[in-house]
């Protein structure tokens, strides 16, 4: 269809587009006229990145859309709507109870269906790009109305630090029986440690462990050094045993045997110059060898008796050795003993190290906890309060008759063309030639008095052409 038959059906039913205007337009306007004012309160709540008192640690930057929408839910949810039914005591009033008979017959409980009726005319919506949420209540009266919208912030409020604070609570007794718990731990840990270091007599055991470690280490230092002094003393005791007992070192610096020895090499002088000057036989040679037998046996019985010295020197210094070498074996085991008491003493101070960190840990959480749960005040603040609107919010009469307008336009343009296709009428030359697909030869002026003839004679004179082509198509 083109434009100009577009236009030529709309001229031709001008009449019934015009009637489906007018009566779209109208019932607009009565619908507008007879609908109940409502008027819309409107208050609005901040999440606020503060600081948290208790933790003091910020709030994640920015409030993220996730929050934002979680919050938008929690105050749509049934647990606000139920705590302003309770807080505003509606579920007492006559009135409201009446109706509440009348609509359910007590089959629902007051506060539920007062709970829906709250939400369905409650509207909640974020601001773009802020942590402000806006709510909006319609209602007949504006009071009522503003009413209504504080009374759900006071609920949201309350309800966020609930929850905000019943978790708070239960972790605080959770963290207080484990607390106890810990700390019946942390005693019997201490107990079992003085207990032991009673029965081992143990005061300083690290200050202790050390001292006996230096005994030890002095106790192998003497038994080296008297090792080495017993295997000298060994050797000079083989040596004195041979037969070169007279020229060890103690024997010849022994005073008493040099002064022998200086006397018998003077006698040993004196004897041969008798002998040259004597004979053999002369008794003052014979004399002077006897003395010098006698120095000789005095010698000899000296070096025997350093000798013999010796001996006893090398027997004391293997006692000392041994007797130091058991001081030394008991002493290792008293260190051992000492380190086996000592291990077994760090196992338990470590036991009572860990009880005695996580009795901290837990009372740590227990105090922050126990001050979370008395927290009165949450993230959410109020940014303004819904006050009582002065105009009412619908009806729109202008938006309604605007909306009239488009629909009756519309609708009337629809009902024509439906009243065009189940009654199809010509309405100009090109229609013509289009039905019978001949050609148009002319076309007869409408006269004035067929302008006020109506519809039948239009139809009439728009259909003559169609028989004066058909005998023209007859003649050829």
């Amino acid at each position: 269809m083109s434009f100009a038959q577009f236009l030529a059906v709309l001229l031709a039913r001008w009449k019934l587009v015009l009637g489906v205007f007018l009566f779209c337009v109208l019932a607009a306007l009565a619908t507008g006229l007879l609908q109940t004012k409502r008027y819309t309160a409107a208050a609005s709540v901040v999440i606020e990145a503060r600081p948290d008192p208790l933790s003091a640690v910020l709030y994640p930057a920015g409030v993220n859309p996730g929050m934002v929408a979680t919050q938008i839910d929690v105050i749509q949810s049934e647990r606000v709507a139920y705590r302003v039914v309770r807080n505003l005591k509606l579920n007492e009033n006559a009135a409201i109870r009446e109706q509440w008979l009348a609509g359910t017959k007590g089959e629902v409980p007051i506060e539920q269906w007062l709970a829906e009726q709250f939400q369905q005319g409650l509207d909640v919506r974020p601001s773009r790009e802020s942590n402000v949420i806006t709510l909006t209540y319609k209602a007949p009266d504006p009071r009522f109305a503003a009413g209504l919208v504080n009374a759900f912030v006071q609920a949201y409020l309350e309800t966020n630090l609930e929850m905000r604070v019943e978790p708070a609570r239960q972790f605080s007794s959770f963290f207080d029986e484990r607390a106890k718990a810990a700390r019946e731990t942390l005693e019997k840990a201490q107990s079992s440690l003085s207990a032991f270091q009673k029965a081992k007599g143990i005061i300083a055991n690290d200050e202790r462990l050390d001292v006996e470690n230096s005994r030890l280490n002095e106790l192998s230092s003497q038994l080296v050094a008297l090792q080495a002094v017993a295997t000298d003393s060994g050797s000079r005791q083989t040596a004195a045993r041979g037969a070169s007992a007279d020229r060890m070192q103690e024997v010849l610096a022994n005073p008493l045997i040099a002064g022998l020895k200086s006397d018998q090499a003077r006698l040993e002088a004196r004897l041969q110059e008798l002998r040259s000057r004597l004979g053999e036989r002369h008794p003052q040679v014979l004399e002077a060898q006897a003395n010098l037998e006698e120095l000789r046996r005095r010698i000899d019985t000296e070096t025997s008796k350093v000798t013999g010295s010796m001996g006893v020197a090398n027997s004391i210094n293997q006692q000392r050795v041994g007797e130091l070498r058991g001081a030394l074996e008991a002493q290792r085991s008293k260190v051992l003993q000492m380190k086996a008491v000592r291990d077994d003493a760090a196992v338990l101070i470590r036991d009572v190290e860990n009880a005695q960190r996580a009795y901290d840990q837990i009372q740590t959480r227990l105090n922050q906890t126990t001050l979370e749960s008395l927290a009165n005040q949450s993230n959410v603040a109020v940014l303004s309060q819904a006050l009582p609107p002065t105009h009412p919010t619908s009806p729109r009469l202008p938006l309604n008759l605007m909306l009239g307008v488009f629909v009756g336009t519309l609708l009337g343009v629809a009902v024509a063309f439906l009243f065009e296709l189940f009654d199809r009428r010509l309405r100009s030359a090109a229609d013509l030639a289009a039905l019978t697909a001949l050609p148009v030869l002319g076309v007869l002026p409408r006269s004035d008095a067929g302008r006020w003839l109506g519809r039948r004679k239009t139809a009439l004179a728009a259909v003559m052409p169609r028989h004066l082509l058909g005998r023209q198509a007859a003649s050829d």
